[in-house]
């Protein structure tokens, strides 16, 4: 406003922040940031919202689903990371913010970060745990390899096998072992050759899941959550074979097995050829010994039997001495057990008399008197008991009968209805009365 009054046009909020957000946006290209995450919020929508600062100064961030799914890492408060934005204003609440696309870990690489992370969780859900990794057979004859058709891992594995182990079955699963489409290849792989297990179809006896060596990016395919759980998953034991020896994938640390090389898990899934002849010459020659200590022991065994044979004569002399023996025994025995019937034959003579039915009816009959003898003695006490109880209460009876009271010249007076006189106020003049005494009736009036 000037001072002579007059005022510029006014405008509204709206424009004011719309022309500041064009003002931003047309000045500002990308920008490129580094700062610490502050306050973070994971929508439900899927879109991230949160505040990059440093020691001075802060700034709103909105991140969008179709941006942060990009990200390899699980942003949290207090990480410090650089960002890719674009410069722009919030016209709703007319607030200053960057539009992220990129985001990544400021320190460490993102993708080393990221591994870290789903390392640890895959760790704290017990993924990693030795008691639940299966065995791998010592010696493997149907082997299942998945890895790709064309790379050096796979003929690596099958030179190795044709030097060590000729007669092992191979079943290859081609597959890509790097970029986007890798993991979920791989995993396609393992759950088939599992069905085909099975389902009997192809007899495996054990899975070498890898590649050659490479960087971390290379080598990412191998770090994928999906694929560490269906290795987990798996029912055939799986050796992982990534990379080279200093190599470290999360395959390596949910399998069953880690090889340090492809070749090394070949290695680890055979027996050497020229171990086997070995391990036969060498049971040869313990069969040999053994049939030998088996044929020394039974030669000194006949010999012990030989000295031991007697002579038919003697034997039927000793035979003889043995049957006598056993006829004065078995003599012995038939007398005790003679004796011991007879007694028993006593003691049932004895029962059997005392349970004769005239012993029973005799013993009852002399039971039945002394029961009568009692009866009757009870009796006659009950019914002296009860005559004298009658006498007792003849006595209570007559001392208050009214009959009693009468004897002794008392009289009761009655109405001409019979009803019983008991005070004075209950007669008037005139009133025919009955006078009841011990030995009759009396008529009378009442004349006051």
């Amino acid at each position: 406003m000037s001072e002579t009054g007059a005022a510029a046009t006014p405008i509204s909020v709206g424009e004011l922040t719309r022309r500041v957000k064009s003002l931003l946006e047309t000045h500002f290209d990308w920008v490129l940031v580094e700062g610490e995450i502050g306050d973070f919020t994971a929508a439900s929508s899927g879109h991230w919202y949160f505040t990059l600062k440093d020691s001075g100064s802060q700034v709103r961030v909105a991140m969008f689903r179709r941006a942060n799914q990009q990200v390899k890492f699980n942003p949290r408060k207090g990480d410090l990371v650089r960002l890719r934005a674009r410069v722009s204003l919030y016209e709703g609440r007319g607030e200053f913010q960057l539009i992220g696309e990129h985001l990544q870990p400021a320190g460490d690489g993102e993708l080393q970060l990221a591994f870290e992370q789903l390392k640890q969780r895959l760790l704290e859900e017990g993924l990693f745990a030795a008691e639940r990794k299966r065995e791998i057979p010592k010696t493997v004859t149907r082997l299942g390899v998945i890895t790709s058709e064309t790379g050096a891992a796979l003929q690596d594995i099958l030179s190795v096998l044709a030097r060590r182990s000729p007669l092992t079955q191979i079943s290859v699963f081609p597959v890509p072992v790097q970029g986007d489409a890798a993991a979920p290849a791989i995993v396609r792989a393992i759950e088939h050759a599992n069905r085909l297990a099975q389902q009997r179809t192809l007899s495996l006896e054990c899975l070498i899941v890898g590649r050659g060596g490479g960087s971390l990016e290379d080598l990412w395919a191998f770090n994928d959550e999906a694929l560490a759980r269906t290795i987990a998953a798996s029912r055939l034991p799986i050796v992982s074979a990534v990379g080279h020896e200093t190599d470290f994938s999360i395959a390596d640390f949910v399998a069953d097995l880690r090889a340090a090389t492809p070749s090394a898990a070949a290695e680890l899934v055979s027996t050497d050829q020229t171990e086997w002849y070995q391990r036969i010459d060498h049971s040869s020659s313990r069969l040999n010994r053994a049939l030998d200590r088996r044929l020394a022991g039974a030669r000194q065994q006949l010999q012990q039997l030989q000295s031991q044979l007697k002579s038919p004569a003697r034997r039927l002399v000793e035979t003889q001495d043995k049957l006598r023996n056993v006829r004065k025994q078995l003599a012995r025995a038939i007398d005790w057990r003679v004796d011991s019937l007879c007694q028993d034959q006593q003691q049932l003579k004895r029962r059997l008399v005392r349970c004769h039915p005239l012993s029973m009816i005799k013993i009852q009959a002399d039971r039945l008197n002394q029961t009568n003898h009692r009866l009757a003695q009870k009796i006659n006490e009950r019914l002296s008991r009860a005559q004298i109880d009658l006498t007792n209460q003849i006595r209570l009876l007559e001392s208050l009968s009214p009959r009693a009271t009468l004897d002794r010249g008392y009289a009761i007076v009655h109405s001409a209805d019979g009803r019983i006189i008991r005070s004075a106020v209950e007669a008037e003049a005139g009133d025919q009365l009955r006078i009841q005494v011990s030995d009759g009736d009396i008529a009378a009036e009442v004349l006051k």
